[in-house]
Order: C-alpha cells, then structure tokens, then sequence
C-alpha cells in the first residue's frame, strides 16, 4: 500500500508569483501533459455552525485572481454549511503526479449575472437536473426523481430555454492559504504554502512534511 515518490521537489524558486498563477501551471500539467481524468474535480469541505464537518467532491468551473468557483444549489448541505460558516477548504488530490493543491478561504455567493452566464452553458440535461433534484433531500425512491426530470424534460423540450432555478448558484472562494504539495520519496515531501498579506500580496512558506 506503499509507494515511493519522485526524486524531483519543488524549490521556492520554481514558484511563480501568485499561488494562481502557480495553480495554471500546475492544472496545466495535470490536464495536458498528465492527462488526469477530471483534473478540476476537488474535495469541498465545509463546516455547519456547531463545526460538524462535511466533503463532497465538486468540479471547479473557473479560477483566477478573485478565486475559485463551483456550482451548487444553495439548498444542499455545503451550501446551507456555507450560509452559516463561509470558511471551506478546496482539495486537488492529483495522486497520478504525487501532487495535492489546498485552498483554505472564505466561500461567497456569486452573482445572479455570472449564475445565468454559466447556466447558459450547461448541457440540456443538466439545466433540467438543476430544477429535478432537491440537492441533500431526502425522497422517497429514484423513480421519484425520474418522474421529477420526465416532468421538466416535457415542459422544456431540448432547444427551449431552462430558466435558472432561483435556488441554484456559484460560490467564490477567496483564497486566503494556497498549499502545493509535491510527493517525494522517504516521505520528505515539499509543501510550499502562500499565505495572503494585508497588503494584497503573498507570503510562501515551507512547511515540513
């Protein structure tokens, strides 16, 4: 269950200037040269108020300066989570490449004009599973949900419009402590941490392993 990991590390001197900047060259390799399945799939974690932690894997849809982005109905458990705690955690567990990506920030709602934008993206079976499930509900048995999506596939007919479910929305993670880890072998990895200034700028620091 053990495995040894690549000799080659990561120095402070082969970051670049901002842990954004330094997550696209990293997704980069993980998407174009690793060729990861579902490179953007990443662990959310969050918390309730009472601090009852819960993870979910998500896609993330878009990144840069402002932060990370995913998609979710406001009404599941991480965003009722979110509502009442917003720190969360973002994992990348790029194992392939003995690499993890953590991002520790707080998480705000995004608007409901870059809501509608991506919305407008999505394939057609999936604006209608945005309206079918209830996200962290429970119900009844799987037929319920299929009658739920046969009801909305026949209201919406592929090529008509999906209106945006009220209930449905991105969140924004402003980074506030990037880590990128890198395997290496005797389990001396490198971890190289951004850590946001006041002034706007970052901090790295190396964290033992």
């Amino acid at each position: 269950m053990r495995k040894h990991y690549r000799a080659e590390g990561l120095a402070e001197t082969d970051l670049a200037a901002t842990p954004v900047a330094q997550f696209a060259r990293w997704f980069k390799q993980a998407a174009s040269e690793a060729h990861l399945f579902e490179p953007n799939a990443m662990i959310v974690s969050t918390a309730d108020a009472d601090g009852r932690p819960s993870s979910r894997t998500v896609l993330l849809k878009q990144f840069d300066d402002h932060g990370f982005v995913f998609f979710t109905n406001y009404g599941s458990r991480k965003g009722r989570d979110l509502a009442e705690n917003p720190y969360v955690c973002l994992l990348f567990p790029w194992h392939p490449m003995a690499r993890q990506v953590i991002v520790t920030g707080v998480a705000r709602r995004t608007g409901r004009d870059e809501t509608a934008a991506y919305f407008r993206t999505r394939p057609h079976g999936s604006q209608l599973g945005a309206w079918a499930s209830t996200q962290s509900s429970v119900i009844p048995s799987r037929t319920e949900l299929d009658t739920s999506y046969a009801d909305l596939a026949a209201r919406y007919p592929e090529g008509e419009q999906v209106p945006v479910p009220p209930s449905w929305g991105g969140f924004r993670v402003a980074p506030q402590t990037v880590e990128f880890w890198q395997g290496r072998e005797n389990r001396l990895h490198d971890r190289l941490r951004y850590v946001a200034e006041q002034d706007g700028g970052w901090r790295v620091e190396r964290l033992s392993p």
